[in-house]
């Protein structure tokens, strides 16, 4: 299992291989998840929910991409929405 870091910060997957955004990681990794909502990083925010099995995270990302973006998108839309779903990876490669 990757770390949340490294699942937040996956940019690809190459069979069972995280492709990881280095300089987003290093820089944003220790956000949380509301952190990263607030800050505009809704992707990394809903891989962070998801990562941490949190349906009270993802509900939050949700009401703030809808209070931002004008829009009304049930909680179950937000990862297909942003491209991400919980994935096991064993092995991480840092770009």
């Amino acid at each position: 299992m990757i770390s949340r870091k490294d699942a937040i910060w996956s940019i690809g997957y190459d069979g069972n291989t995280a492709i990881v955004d280095k300089a987003a990681r290093n820089r944003y990794g220790r956000l949380t998840t509301m952190q990263l909502a607030e800050a505009g990083f809704f992707r990394a925010a809903a891989a962070s929910a998801l990562y941490n099995e949190s349906d009270t995270e993802l509900a939050d990302v949700t009401e703030v991409y809808n209070r931002i973006s004008g829009s009304s998108y049930p909680v179950d839309a937000i990862p297909r929405l942003f491209g991400v779903a919980r994935v096991n990876a064993d092995k991480i490669k840092v770009l």
